[in-house]
């Protein structure tokens, strides 16, 4: 029994391995795709162009706006009137606008309050908001409030505030997902495509023992694709911290795959050809990887949701590996996201493994 389930073990590496198109976009995925999104997603202002009325004739809104530089800020565009500076919000010239009216440093001397009005393009949410943050920071340093507080500050698990090794890691986890599915059901849909699918019925080996040595090889592979993300792209460039046991988050990878592995079966059985085995793959992920709190966090989200996001084996695995990398979580301590990943693992994988055993 085990010389066969090696011997097939042995064949799926050998086709994978012979397919250079998936070896290429494993690779790529494993790697390139990964460093692109550390390195070139941006949640923090970056090149965020600003616009500005000023009607004071005054220093200080010069000496606010000298706070606006770069790499965060371009440098600020004046405009004659709020007709013009709205116009450049409309064509997307600008993102956010500043305007200092008449009375803004003659209130602001005789210590009244002073008004500086403010417009943002919000179809660029994130930017802009994030930008309004920046900016109230910058308005509160010149406002020399008298409170009888000291607000400080202390950042957890993240101390430099960077989301370079976040958005690395976030990826290397969505790519796990995806791949495992589609990998899974492209190994049983080859053979049909390739028309091999007769013979393997017709050969004198048990199919359970098929179904679980080709399931399992590809398991194997996005484990070694997930050593080589952490060993040359995640440690390695974005030095993301790994303050718990790496040993942890391997087993806890391991056991997660088997829920991508019940679900890529299930799509092996219902498709005809690679590219349904795509479509499918996407179509059954997205609300997963969205009730996973991959995108938004699950306490934002409608009490619906939050109820059926139990159900997203992502959950799990997202919270597991955030709490092994980031917080150092003790091996004990992660047996609720152990449980979660193990439970879901056992059901998708049994149903999938069960749908697919009918075609045998």
């Amino acid at each position: 029994m085990s010389r066969i389930f090696l011997t097939i073990l042995n064949k799926e590496f050998l086709s994978f391995l012979r397919s250079i198109g998936l070896v290429i976009v494993v690779l790529y995925s494993f790697t390139e795709d990964i460093y692109i999104s550390g390195a070139g997603i941006q949640i923090k202002p970056r090149n965020v162009k600003i616009g500005y009325v000023d009607n004071t004739g005054g220093g200080i809104s010069q000496k606010l706006l000298s706070h606006l530089h770069p790499p965060e800020f371009m440098p600020p565009k004046r405009f004659k009137s709020q007709r013009e500076l709205n116009r450049a919000i409309f064509n997307k010239e600008i993102i956010v606008g500043l305007i200092f009216d008449e009375e803004f440093e003659k209130d602001y001397r005789q210590g009244k309050k002073a008004q500086l009005n403010l417009l943002l393009d919000s179809t660029a949410a994130s930017q802009a908001f994030t930008t309004l943050s920046y900016l109230q920071n910058i308005v509160l340093d010149f406002s020399n409030l008298n409170l009888p507080i000291e607000i400080k500050s202390h950042k957890l698990f993240n101390q430099n505030s960077d989301n370079h090794s976040f958005m690395a890691l976030t990826e290397m986890l969505s790519v796990i997902t995806l791949l495992i599915v589609i990998l899974t059901a492209t190994v049983f849909v080859k053979e049909k495509e390739d028309g091999t699918w007769d013979i393997m019925l017709l050969m004198p080996v048990d199919p359970k023992l098929i179904i679980i040595a080709k399931s399992f090889s590809q398991i194997l592979i996005v484990i070694a694709g997930v050593v080589l993300s952490l060993g040359f792209v995640v440690l390695t460039i974005f030095d993301t911290p790994i303050n718990g046991s790496f040993w942890a988050f391997i087993l806890l990878t391991f056991l997660y795959l088997f829920s991508g592995a019940g679900i890529g079966l299930f799509v092996a059985a219902v498709s005809r050809n690679v590219m349904q085995v795509a479509q499918l793959s996407i179509v059954i992920m997205m609300p997963l990887i969205f009730l996973s709190g991959a995108w938004t966090p699950i306490y934002a989200m409608h009490p619906i949701l939050q109820a059926l996001s139990v159900f997203s084996p992502l959950r799990y695995y997202i919270e597991g590996t955030e709490s092994i990398f980031f917080r150092g979580t003790n091996f004990f301590d992660l047996y609720p996201y152990f449980i979660g990943v193990l439970i879901l693992g056992i059901i998708f994988y049994w149903y999938g493994f069960r749908k697919i055993g009918r075609l045998f």
